[in-house]
């Protein structure tokens, strides 16, 4: 029997950001860097040799520059066109897309999917100024509502969660069949990047991304999950009215939908 050939593995990066400038010639402390990568993306990370400076007074508390963003951050008017798609396991997704791009931008535009955090959806500011920003640079852009959120109806027991990527693998493939000559991108934040990275993981080479961007995704659910029931606690009344105020009703409106 002839020997096998040796499989190709691409390169991979994952990048941590520190407080410590690096020149731009060595390595970043917190820079992980496999399967080849070093030379090819590290010279575009110019950034990465920074120190990191948080904004000025709300950034000195996690909890407080969230509070901030949340009622204070302005929420652009954006006209959007909702396309609803009805999963093979009879589920309920909603995308909603830039009202009129479908004529203003050639077939071969580059799509970008907006993956919201939990009970996110096209109606949260931080994901209209994404959308906004990428439009802004001729991409096409799409946000992908997960069942209940965004006003998605709930129509089957199966919810969105981490561990489930079939929505997922369909939102990709129905945006992937419509514009079949762009290259497909995906930006998720907090619960959606932590889907967009297993979905990443699950697809390996098959992936129909050409690439993809994960922010503030809770890597590790487990620690997460503990320090989500802290924030809950009598310690912290304050802050825990103010994210109940601002969480609850999504959920049980996503709950409640049908």
């Amino acid at each position: 029997m002839g020997s096998m050939p040796a499989p190709q593995i691409r390169p991979i990066t994952s990048v941590h950001v520190s407080t410590k400038a690096m020149p731009y010639n060595h390595p970043h402390p917190s820079l992980e860097v496999t399967g080849g990568a070093l030379h090819t993306f590290l010279p575009a990370l110019k950034t990465l040799s920074r120190p990191y400076g948080p904004f000025p007074v709300i950034g000195w508390n996690c909890h407080v520059e969230t509070i901030f963003a949340a009622f204070f951050r302005s929420l652009p008017d954006i006209k959007l066109k909702r396309e609803c798609i009805r999963t093979k396991d009879d589920g309920s997704v909603a995308l909603d897309w830039i009202s009129g791009d479908h004529q203003l931008l050639p077939p071969d535009s580059p799509v970008l999917i907006l993956m919201p955090g939990l009970t996110g959806g096209s109606e949260d500011s931080y994901v209209r100024h994404m959308l906004l920003r990428a439009r802004s640079k001729g991409w096409r852009v799409v946000v992908f509502n997960s069942r209940g959120c965004g006003d998605s109806p709930v129509t089957t027991p199966q919810f969105y969660s981490a561990s489930f990527l079939g929505d997922m693998q369909e939102v990709v493939a129905h945006v992937g069949s419509k514009y079949p000559k762009a290259h497909l991108y995906a930006v998720g934040w907090s619960l959606g990047a932590n889907i967009l990275v297993r979905y990443l993981g699950h697809e390996s080479h098959s992936c129909p991304l050409s690439g993809a961007v994960s922010l503030c995704n809770p890597f590790n659910l487990v620690i997460a999950d503990q320090d989500f029931r802290m924030l809950f606690s009598l310690k912290t009344w304050v802050v825990n009215l103010i994210f109940r105020w601002q969480l609850m009703p999504s959920l049980s409106g996503s709950l409640m939908m049908d």
